[in-house]
């Protein structure tokens, strides 16, 4: 269990610089974002797209003045599985400093709660095959690696 004093919130405008630092703050974000101040107008464009759709989420954990960790909830409702809706949860991070203190595991039960209460009854992720320590994580919060997930990145054609 983690002693830091912490509260989970919905991101603001203000909060998306100290996000940015902790998704580009490992060795996947470090050549996948653009972690500079001022941030380039993109992640201030996708806020503002995320903030527009009804049930996309950003999260922050704040201690002490500071962003500690993030996580973007997003609820999909689907014809699936007798119409059911599922949360999916994406691009969790805390802070180095602070890794294995019991913040991430707050953070999940958090995004659960978040989906009991929003009538999802599933809640699902993606995490990188390279991130192994994630993957173990995620199982001992009763996740299964239950599917294979495949992507399509356009940025690249």
């Amino acid at each position: 269990m983690t002693d830091i004093d912490f509260i989970i919130r919905q991101a603001t405008e203000e909060d998306i610089l100290q996000i940015v630092y902790l998704l580009a703050d490992d060795q996947l974000g470090a050549i996948r974002e653009q972690a500079e101040n001022p941030l380039p107008d993109f992640y201030m464009n996708a806020f503002s797209q995320m903030q527009q759709q009804m049930g996309n989420e950003q999260y922050v954990v704040e201690s002490k003045g500071k962003i500690k960790g993030c996580m973007q909830l997003t609820k999909i409702a689907g014809l699936s599985r007798k119409g059911m809706s599922r949360l999916q949860i994406e691009a969790v991070r805390i802070d180095k400093s602070i890794r294995s203190s019991g913040l991430g595991r707050k953070m999940i039960e958090f995004a659960i709660e978040h989906a009991k209460t929003t009538n999802c009854e599933l809640v699902q992720l993606t995490t990188d095959l390279t991130r192994k320590d994630a993957h173990r994580f995620y199982e001992n919060l009763g996740f299964e690696a239950s599917h294979v997930g495949m992507k399509l990145d356009l940025s690249k054609n």
